[in-house]
């Protein structure tokens, strides 16, 4: 067996291990009462030591008062359910009155079930026998008795048998107390300690309910004086109490009236929040709109600023000098890195290269003209590239008619609007080559007639467009934006005839060298030309001829 609190294994005393039939029959018959029981049980004991014992008699004391019989039937009636119930089952074998135990225990749950043990009575355990002679006892009790005495005597009990007794006392015991049995000797101190204080406290609170029912008894009856003042009091607090109730119900209104202001306070707040998101909502939307107009304008903005900064650099770009671009190389000068000129070996050029650079320019010639409003007299620049050429008409009047036909020529476009003066002169158109082939055969130098005619044509176009734009720069005493000590606008180098800065521009009338000197010179006089047209170009509109 395990203690039943601290699961302990425990070893049974010697008595209860050799308990005799008789006194097992004693301790588990349910038709005597406790008390009974316990005083057999002890007398068995010390009858068997051998020590002497008071014989006792049938009828036992009650170990309570009655006072407290009343009151555990006054107070069971109202009992609840217990927590727990302590059931004692039957016996397997039969020993005894094992099975009338088990009946009453059954029975006494059946009339009380709210109840975890209760005391059996000798009428409710097993119903009493009436004998011949009026005299009630259990049933079977003498032929019980005799049997148990015979088995007691004849046979010992076997190990299941004790057992079976022993775990039957500690379920009966169990049953009659709130300890469960067995326990160790441990916790039977601790319990012992704690019923102890139980005790105390119990004994405590028992001096106390006798010390005050004293104070009760010793104290007098009140007097009038007391009495008066006493139901004054209560009058007063009855009067506080109704102005309070009065206080209260108004601060009840009062609540009433503050919860629907802030009721009220509430769905006001609940609008103006529906109006600020409204609002917000209408104030994305702006600045959302905002924003696209302000990125529509930077861009805009961006823009033109971009196209005036296109604008202004177009503005000083030289279309000309992009087009036309004149510079040297050594004795040479370029246009458009074509050299125009002859050296002997090994710097000598080629003519097709040559041929390029005069047809280059010859569309210089014409684009200036064209630009400043100008017409050749007597001749008409044909710009072919590498075949250009240039067409000179002549009259068939005398050549004093035709020298103040050209003196008299003035500078409006209606005076050069045809070369044919009258409709009684012949005019004569003749193609001067600005190009040559490169055919030639040794000391053939006069064999290039042809292309010194086109460039001494060529050189008196510069000539005439020299004449023009020194006219056009001459300053007028009735212009105030211009001062009588301003220069007029002349070439580089002076023209006459064949000549430039007095170098002949006939290849055959000198050496390379010479030709392309005077071809150099040309090239100068050329870029002059083309810088003024820049610069009328950039001033925006034509120079007028002046009649």
């Amino acid at each position: 067996m395990n203690c039943q609190k601290c699961r302990t294994p425990l070893k049974l005393d010697s008595s209860l291990q050799d308990l005799h039939y008789s006194a097992l029959k004693l301790l588990t018959g349910t038709h005597l009462p406790v008390t009974s029981l316990v005083v057999r049980l002890v007398d068995d004991k010390v009858g068997s030591s051998g020590h002497s014992v008071e014989p006792t008699t049938g009828t036992s004391r009650t170990p309570y008062p009655q006072e407290r019989r009343e009151l555990y039937d006054k107070v069971s009636q109202d009992a609840s359910s217990p927590t727990f119930k302590r059931v004692i089952p039957p016996a397997r074998h039969g020993v005894g009155s094992q099975p009338a135990m088990a009946a009453s225990t059954k029975a006494g749950m059946k009339d009380n079930p709210a109840m975890s043990f209760v005391m059996l009575t000798d009428s409710q355990v097993v119903p009493l026998q009436t004998t011949t002679n009026g005299i009630s006892k259990p049933p079977n009790s003498d032929e019980k008795s005799q049997n148990g005495d015979a088995l007691s005597d004849t046979e010992p009990p076997t190990l299941s048998q004790q057992i079976e007794s022993s775990t039957r006392l500690f379920e009966i015991l169990s049953a009659r107390s709130d300890i469960d049995h067995p326990i160790c000797t441990e916790c039977t101190e601790l319990l012992l300690t704690q019923l102890q204080s139980r005790l105390s406290s119990a004994q405590k609170e028992r001096d106390t309910y006798i010390s005050f029912l004293k104070t009760l008894n010793t104290t007098s009856s009140p007097s009038p004086s007391t009495i008066q003042k006493a139901q004054k009091s209560l009058s007063e607090a009855r009067t506080a109490k109704a102005k309070a109730f009065a206080d209260l119900l108004a601060l009840e209104k009062e609540k009433e009236n503050l919860d629907a202001e802030i009721a009220a306070l509430e769905a006001e707040s609940l609008t103006l929040d529906a109006e600020e998101q409204d609002f917000w909502r209408e104030r994305n939307a702006f600045a959302l709109t905002l924003s696209e107009f302000q990125n529509e304008r930077d861009a805009l903005n961006a823009a033109y600023e971009h196209d005036a900064q296109q604008l202004e650099r177009l503005q000083r770009t030289n279309v000309y000098n992009d087009c036309f671009c004149i510079s040297h190389d050594g004795q040479f000068g370029t246009i458009n890195g074509l050299r125009l000129g002859r050296l002997p070996p090994p710097q000598n050029v080629e003519w097709p290269e040559i041929n390029a650079a005069l047809g280059t320019t010859a569309l210089l010639l014409a684009t200036v003209a064209e630009k400043l409003g100008f017409e050749f007299r007597g001749y008409r620049i044909r710009p072919l590239g590498s075949t250009s050429h240039i067409e000179n008409y002549e009259t068939t009047s005398s050549a004093a008619t035709a020298s103040q036909a050209s003196s008299t020529a003035t500078i409006t476009p209606s005076a050069h609007a045809s070369p044919t003066h009258s409709s009684t002169q012949n005019t004569r158109t003749t193609s001067l080559d600005l190009f040559s082939s490169g055919d030639l055969p040794l000391g053939g130098r006069f064999l290039h007639r042809r292309l010194d005619a086109g460039m001494v044509a060529l050189l008196d176009c510069i000539r005439q467009l020299g004449e023009f734009v020194e006219a056009s720069s001459q300053p007028s005493p009735s212009s105030p934006n211009q001062t009588a000590t301003t220069a007029a606008m002349k070439l580089p180098y002076r023209i006459h005839k064949d000549k430039i800065n007095d170098v002949s521009i006939r290849l055959g009338a000198g050496t390379d060298d010479t030709w392309t000197r005077a071809c150099k010179y040309t090239l100068t006089c050329c870029k002059f030309l083309l810088a003024f047209a820049s610069n009328v170009g950039a001033a925006g509109g034509r120079v007028k001829r002046r009649g």
